[in-house]
């Protein structure tokens, strides 16, 4: 990306609120891991022309294996903590993703874009 003088760096996933009302364990700290490494990799890359975004959700119900158990009750807990009523859909996630990362959006960087559908506010 640096020889080419352009480029963006999508990250997936959001911080949520510090204390989740379900209980992830690891993987809240390796959200808000990466939510410390897009502004620092936009500052150092930026100069570059690379941007950095992040595409936050709070959660995308059909990625979760229709097998899995509590599959039910975490899409419910999903769409229930919406002001919308619904989760955001990977159709939802690509639509954003094919915004931000062409020059459409060049303005942009270090920014999380929240497509939460209401359930995290800024």
């Amino acid at each position: 990306m640096i020889r080419q003088g352009s480029g963006v760096i999508l990250f997936f996933g959001c911080y949520g609120d510090p204390v989740p009302d379900y209980y992830i364990g690891g993987f809240q700290v390796a959200l808000n891991a990466i939510e410390s490494l897009r502004p620092q990799l936009a500052s150092e890359l930026g100069a570059h022309g690379i941007r950095a975004e992040t595409l936050q959700t709070g959660g995308v119900p059909e990625t979760i294996p229709q097998s899995f158990d509590g599959r039910e009750e975490i899409t419910e807990m999903i769409a229930g903590s919406t002001m919308l009523g619904r989760a955001a859909t990977l159709e939802d996630v690509g639509n954003v993703a094919a915004f931000v990362a062409p020059d459409r959006a060049r303005t942009m960087t270090a920014t999380a874009l929240n497509i939460s559908c209401g359930a995290i506010v800024d």
